[in-house]
């Protein structure tokens, strides 16, 4: 297989699949493209591995997948570890997965990812506080209710979509405390999802790129 991805800085949806597919240990080769070149070269180069113009897209022999989630549920169906094998966990971990991969817009644009930036303050708007807010509560369930150490029990793909958010509570400097996370388990569970050996790969890959 080949996942074509992102500039590692910035590409949240490339992040997700290339977790997912890490986990797996399946064997992929990597195809980086750079993203905000100039005069719509970015999307030039892309459309040779994607019909939608857009970073990730995954190609399996004739197959090409484009999009994350879907490239995430492919990868699933040949390794069916990504997800709990659990029914009621296995909903609710799609359920979260899904609801980050369609909301969350006003954290995403004002908390962008840049792994290459040092930590600082921002005030969020009202609306990133609200996002944030819905985010601490959906973690804090899904830890107390399977009990962790992710939110679905054992690491899945709901996981690798809320990894790039964990990246901007740290950019940011989030106080989670301040929205919902009474006794820091959001925290918690936000600093073993960037301790992760995969997400560490990942991180040390961006920030050399140049």
């Amino acid at each position: 297989m080949e996942l074509v991805i992102g500039t590692k800085r910035w590409s949240t949806w490339s992040m997700r699949p290339w977790l997912a597919i890490k986990r797996t240990g399946l064997p992929f080769t990597e195809t980086l493209v750079a993203l905000r070149q100039e005069e719509n070269r970015t999307r030039e180069a892309i459309l040779p591995h994607s019909p939608s113009g857009l970073v990730p897209a995954l190609k399996d022999g004739e197959v090409t997948v484009w999009d994350s989630l879907a490239i995430c549920e492919y990868l699933a169906e040949k390794a069916p570890q990504l997800w709990p094998a659990d029914p009621e966990a296995r909903a609710l971990a799609r359920s979260a997965a899904a609801e980050m991969h369609s909301g969350f817009l006003a954290l995403r644009q004002e908390c962008p990812m840049a792994l290459d930036e040092p930590p600082r303050r921002h005030e969020l708007t009202d609306a990133a506080q609200a996002n944030v807010r819905r985010i601490v509560e959906l973690w804090r369930d899904m830890l107390g209710r399977f009990g962790g150490p992710f939110l679905a029990g054992e690491w899945s793909i709901a996981d690798a979509f809320y990894t790039p958010v964990a990246t901007r509570f740290r950019t940011y400097q989030v106080d989670l405390g301040e929205l919902g996370d009474a006794d820091g388990a959001a925290a918690a569970y936000a600093e073993r999802l960037l301790t992760a050996p995969e997400y560490l790969e990942w991180k040390r890959a961006a920030l050399a790129e140049t």
